[in-house]
């Protein structure tokens, strides 16, 4: 039998088997009963072939039942398991020519038990060798040995053709057994590298809030606590309206830190259009303006969380590195079906090609792209820097 390494109970035999045997036990019930009520030749050798035919049915049950519903039987154990059974039929076969339905039994087993070629060999040998060992022994008139040769040969065929068929079948089932294990395994190397990259991407999602609201509002906090120092010994007012700032700070870090733990909007988003949270942003950062231009409506949250997030990034970006003192202005524009917010500020300047670390600016461009839209940065030394992000929001003024 040909395989390929799939799980025989894919086959109707595995999960059938009690029907091969009945099919056997009735093989070999009629056989016996065509024997034993022939009219040639006498009794005694019709009562020969039938108890040859006996031992027949425990070769079958203690030996190539089993075999066959082997997953890959080894031809070391089938060839003698079918050398057996031949060696107690043909020599019935040969003395009552009525013992040749048993064949019908035995075909199938070639088939279920050798390859290809040895199975259509012993397939030859159980439909031909009967007639020639009949027509040797009794040699009977030209009639009879031709009707006996026309049904071994047209048998012969049948059980090629058939045989053949059942082959290819087999080994269609077998490929196809081993396609749906692989797309099985597939599905659950997809699933997992799916739940993998989907925790990657959480990761990601957190670690850019953490990045754009906690981080940046303890730098904003150290910055506070350095400037009250400061001016602790010469200037009180100064320093208790920084220490004001610095509540307020910690308020917006504490807002910001149970939105992110409950998943929720932005803490200045929360109940505010996206102007009125950058308002607010601007105001905590002081040195900061704010231009709308185009029809202010609402938007999908995603993009005003990207908008809002953008400018804290180039906000903060701009009060570590800039320089002081240092003029910073946002633009916030309204297009049919774009948003584009801008933050410029007319510090020191850098040149981006040479950034090649930080988390701020690569985060930055990775939020955009999540939304579907770009972020891009313009400076030079010496001449500031300009943030801009663009998002597609579609749909026109509501």
């Amino acid at each position: 039998m040909t395989g390929r390494g799939a799980a025989r109970d894919a086959h109707a035999w595995d999960r059938t088997i009690r029907l091969w045997d009945v099919y056997f036990a009735v093989a070999w019930a009629a056989t016996l009963a065509f024997v034993l009520g022939a009219e040639f030749p006498g009794w005694p050798v019709r009562l020969v072939a039938a108890l040859l035919l006996v031992p027949l049915v425990p070769w079958y049950l203690m030996v190539g039942r089993a075999l066959i519903q082997l997953e890959q039987p080894a031809e070391r154990l089938t060839t003698p398991y079918l050398a057996g059974a031949m060696v107690l039929f043909l020599p019935s076969a040969v003395l009552v020519g009525e013992t040749r339905l048993m064949a019908f039994a035995l075909i199938p087993q070639c088939f279920m038990t050798l390859r290809r070629r040895r199975a259509l060999i012993a397939v030859t040998v159980i439909n031909l060798a009967p007639v020639a060992g009949w027509a040797l022994l009794w040699r009977p008139d030209a009639a009879a040995l031709f009707g006996n040769l026309l049904f071994s040969t047209v048998t012969l065929v049948f059980s090629v053709v058939i045989g053949s068929w059942i082959i290819r079948i087999i080994e269609q089932s077998e490929e196809r057994a081993e396609l749906i294990a692989e797309l099985d395994a597939s599905r659950h190397e997809v699933s997992r590298l799916s739940a993998a990259h989907g925790a990657l991407a959480e990761r990601e999602r957190m670690a850019r809030e953490i990045h754009d609201t906690l981080a940046q509002g303890f730098t904003s906090l150290l910055m506070l606590v350095q400037a009250v120092e400061a001016e602790l010994d010469h200037d009180l007012p100064e320093a208790r309206r920084h220490l004001a700032l610095m509540d307020e700070t910690a308020r917006q870090n504490l807002a910001e830190a149970r939105a992110l733990v409950a998943g929720g909007t932005p803490a200045d988003l929360d109940g505010a259009s996206l102007p009125d949270a950058l308002r607010r942003l601007v105001d905590r950062h002081g040195a900061a303006g704010l231009d709308v231009t185009g029809p202010v409506r609402p938007l999908p949250a995603g993009a005003e969380v990207v908008a809002l997030r953008s400018c804290q990034e180039a906000l903060t970006n701009a009060r570590k590195h800039a320089g002081s003192p240092v003029s910073v202005g946002i633009r916030l524009c309204y297009d049919a079906d774009s948003l584009t917010v801008a933050v410029h500020d007319d510090g020191r300047g850098f040149d981006p090609a040479a950034v090649c670390s930080g988390y701020g600016l690569a985060g930055l461009r990775a939020r955009a792209a999540e939304a579907g839209g770009t972020a891009t940065v313009r400076s030079a030394p010496g001449a500031g820097t300009t943030v801009t992000v663009r998002l597609p929001v579609g749909g026109g003024p509501r």
